[in-house]
């Protein structure tokens, strides 16, 4: 009895010493304890917002972020009874058969069998589930219970759409994952801001392991979806670039391109499309070479070149310059053309159109050797060494280097001025040549309108200026004329033949530098203008990069891509097609082609057929006439005694006339207006002999 007594009383104190410890845990403890019980069991998961989409100029998806799940069976739920398992589970089978054609019904019964048996709260029953899918899913037996008492647990997260594949893909932008930091490239990065909205988050319960499931206590908190941009981008012009460059590219066997068109009085890119050729010969676009890529540019380079001299008013149009046999050599470096002239003089709106690397070096070396700083000012002040600062990741810096540059050298002038040792992206040198099309007013290329939400405009953004006037309103018509010229009938006229509207544009073909040296062998091949040349509405660039097919210039490999995109905008613009039809309609697309002659002859002219004209300045009795806006305007011609008179665009009759005047005895072949005289204009009278005048129609 003793012993029995101790061992009861020691149970006692026991009991009461456990009892006192609960108590105590309840009352002083619990809420600590409780707290961190709930820590352990229970967590706040972030859910991500969906991104806001990416809209065409006339609101069409081009990139969209649609929800999917990723479905779970909290097949062990002690919600879902034996019997209900047992007697729905073949059913339930039979419709997930059904619906994702992944596995017969017997693979899902035995899948779900398994679980059961194994008392698995957490079995993935499919991934990537549609909405749609996850709607029919709802009313499948057990599941149509709900997400407690039928075990359904879909786990929603968001992926991209693309509705045009990879129709401008690297402008439009995507999601890239690098050592798992997720970057956004294209407008989707440089508008994350706005696209990515605000995370919400959820309540999840640990069930077994690690294994969590949402539970809903009212503490959740939605995520605010992002908001759309709406770009410039149209949808059908840029499919047509995106094919023209493409067939371009394969017939040349090019290894890359892009292609960019560009509204002239808003900076609206309208297209833009990048492509390279992969190793299975296949063209994607894998990086944006209009914004990211620095090329020589080459001869679309003579533009901003000759505008400075003639904005330096050192050169005008009908200056001519000595271009001999078409070769120049600059401190041992040899530069040639492609075709030089018979009479070994050219214009300088001739030196132009026929794109001549002699013309245009001599012009510039001559004027600049002596002061290169005052050229690369001229350069810098048409803002040709600025960024554009476009809200896209990855836009490259122009390189024009000035005199202090170490890299410059005695052959740095000349080879500038046509193109070389200097660099500018695609999209750059776009800009500068819709200034030139905007009659000087340089603006920055706007890739978004406007930021929306639920079709309502939250904020626009309209066309910033970056330059108000490159130069002088002088020095863009004239430049406006020689790009004209290019298309008329410089090195460009066969890829615009027969077009029913008027272009002004430059080609250029630029050797690339290989192994440190100019490769013979490899050449880009680019084309940049604007239409329609009268009252421009869009600029555009071709740039094809490497054509291996044994053509490479830019007539033939960049020009036809522009011309096909242009064909495209005018067939589909009822606007510029009635501006366009207007034009060929009035009475200017009538003015005989006359540029040279005798004053008061061509006075009578234009007024018998009734067009105006507008005098530049105190005119003599020979001018030079052009076409201007609704007149003929007429400028003086000097014509001197002592030297040899230039009669090149002159009638026959005017040309023998001022010859004979100065002595020579004139003989002519052909008919129509002077192409060529045997003895070069300007050069000073010293004994006159016979003259030979070679004529050609207009």
């Amino acid at each position: 009895m003793r012993r029995s007594l101790v061992i009861y009383l020691f149970v006692v104190v026991l009991c009461v010493g456990v009892l006192l410890k609960v108590i105590y845990i309840q009352a002083v403890d619990g809420e600590d304890l409780r707290s961190r019980a709930k820590k352990i069991s229970y967590r706040y998961v972030e859910v991500e917002a969906m991104r806001g989409n990416v809209l065409a100029n006339d609101g069409t998806l081009l990139a969209t972020t649609v929800p999917v799940f990723d479905v779970y069976m909290d097949v062990a739920s002690p919600n879902i009874s034996d019997w209900r398992f047992n007697n729905k589970y073949d059913s339930l089978s039979y419709r997930l058969s059904r619906l994702f054609k992944d596995r017969s019904k017997w693979e899902y019964k035995s899948l779900l069998k398994k679980a059961r048996k194994a008392k698995k709260r957490y079995q993935l029953i499919k991934r990537d589930v549609d909405y749609s899918e996850l709607k029919k899913l709802r009313t499948f037996p057990i599941f149509r219970r709900g997400k407690y008492k039928g075990g359904l647990i879909a786990e929603r997260r968001y992926e991209p759409r693309y509705p045009y594949d990879l129709l401008a893909k690297r402008t439009i932008g995507y999601e890239s994952v690098i050592n798992e930091d997720t970057l956004y490239i294209g407008l989707e990065g440089g508008f994350s801001e706005y696209l990515s909205g605000e995370s919400g988050k959820v309540l999840k319960k640990r069930i077994t392991g690690n294994i969590w499931v949402p539970v809903d206590f009212g503490a959740n908190v939605e995520p605010r979806h992002g908001n759309d941009i709406k770009t410039t981008i149209d949808v059908a012009i840029q499919d047509v670039a995106e094919d023209a460059l493409k067939r371009k590219l394969q017939k040349e066997d090019g290894d890359a391109g892009c292609a960019v068109l560009m509204e002239v009085s808003t900076g609206n890119i309208v297209a833009i499309a990048n492509l390279k050729k992969g190793r299975d010969g296949k063209y994607r676009e894998v990086f944006n070479y209009a914004i990211a890529e620095t090329i020589e540019p080459g001869s679309v380079f003579k533009l901003p070149s000759l505008m400075v001299a003639l904005e330096d008013g050192y050169v005008d149009l009908e200056d001519s310059v000595d271009v001999g046999n078409g070769e120049i050599v600059f401190h041992g470096k040899k530069i040639v053309d492609s075709h030089a002239p018979e009479d070994g003089f050219l214009t300088i709106k001739e030196v132009f159109e026929t794109s001549s690397n002699v013309g245009t070096t001599k012009t510039i070396y001559d004027i600049y050797s002596e002061k290169p700083d005052k050229f690369i000012e001229g350069l810098y002040d048409m803002s040709l060494n600025q960024a554009l600062d476009i809200p896209i990741f990855g836009e490259r810096k122009p390189f024009i280097k000035d005199p202090k540059d170490k890299s410059w050298s005695k052959v740095s002038l000349p080879f500038m001025s046509m193109g070389y040792e200097l660099t500018i992206t695609p999209l750059q040198m776009l800009t500068f040549y819709n200034a030139v099309a905007n009659d000087g007013v340089m603006v920055k290329p706007r890739f978004v309108t406007d930021i929306q939400r639920n079709n309502e405009v939250l904020e626009s953004f309209e066309t910033e200026v970056i330059n108000p006037q490159i130069c002088s309103s002088s020095t863009i018509e004239k430049a406006q004329a020689m790009m004209l010229g290019v298309s008329v009938s410089g090195t460009a006229s066969g890829a615009f033949k027969g077009a029913s509207y008027s272009v002004a544009g430059k080609t250029g073909t630029a050797q690339i530098v290989t192994n440190g040296k100019y490769d013979k062998k490899n050449y880009t091949a680019t084309f940049a203008g604007y239409f329609p040349a009268d009252k421009p509405k869009y600029s555009c660039i071709v740039v094809v990069i490497r054509p291996n097919s044994g053509r490479y210039y830019a007539s033939s490999v960049a020009a036809p891509v522009f011309r096909e995109i242009a064909d495209k905008v005018y067939a589909t613009n009822i606007e510029l097609n009635r501006s366009t039809q207007s034009e060929r309609d009035t009475i200017m697309n009538f003015v005989p082609a006359v540029w040279s002659g005798n004053r008061s002859d061509l006075a009578q002219i234009y007024n018998q057929i009734q067009i105006p004209i507008e005098e530049i300045d105190s005119l003599g009795d020979w001018v030079v006439c052009k076409k201007a806006d609704g007149c003929v305007s007429m400028k003086r011609r000097n014509i001197s005694k002592s030297l040899v008179p230039d009669v090149r665009g002159m009638s026959g009759k005017d040309a023998v006339y001022l010859l004979e005047l100065s002595g020579y005895l004139v003989s002519t072949k052909g008919v129509g207006f002077v192409k060529q005289q045997s003895v070069k204009g300007g050069t000073r009278i010293t004994s006159p002999g016979k003259v030979v005048l070679t004529l050609a129609k207009k």
